[in-house]
């Protein structure tokens, strides 16, 4: 009975496939974003503001750093819960895939919401004149919360790292 408990909650891995496949569509998703964002300012760059030019690139840095964070969710994730990727040996292989772990994926996910935080606070203050202080305090303090949790993760992965060299 305990193998039979054991084999059904091991098959059962597999259910994160299609969370991990959705996830894709995602990235789909952002990719026509990133471009609905360029066609339109394509016809507005000869009389778009300087600041507005620079709000749109945030803007579009954001999209890719969001889509970056999630193929690289999809595929260590799939990686290293469903079962290991087997690519073609003819197709091109990223060089961290396979070598990230659960903590590793963690604390990049952790690092990627920091980068993307930081986008949209850089994205608030370029546009500081138009927005409340008080929503300014808050995005302050929810950054440096992000940031705070991305710092303490990393140094309980680093303590836990060197207790298992010990």
């Amino acid at each position: 009975m305990e193998r039979l408990v054991e084999n059904l909650m091991y098959s059962l891995r597999w259910l994160l496939a299609p969370i991990y496949l959705g996830l894709s569509l995602a990235v789909m998703l952002l990719g026509v974003k990133f471009f609905q964002e360029l066609f339109h300012a394509i016809p507005l760059i000869f009389t778009m503001p300087e600041v507005d030019l620079i709000l749109l690139t945030l803007t579009l840095i954001d999209i890719a750093l969001v889509g970056g964070l999630l193929v690289m969710v999809m595929l260590s994730g799939y990686e290293n819960f469903v079962s290991t990727l087997d690519i073609d040996g003819g197709t091109e292989k990223l060089a961290w895939l396979g070598k990230i772990d659960s903590g590793g994926l963690k604390n990049k996910v952790a690092a990627s919401i920091v980068a993307i935080s930081s986008i949209h606070l850089l994205k608030v203050f370029m546009n500081a004149d138009n927005v409340d202080v008080e929503k300014i305090k808050w995005y302050v303090i929810i950054h440096l919360t992000f940031v705070g949790s991305a710092f303490a993760m990393g140094y309980l992965d680093k303590l836990t790292r060197k207790k298992g060299d010990d």
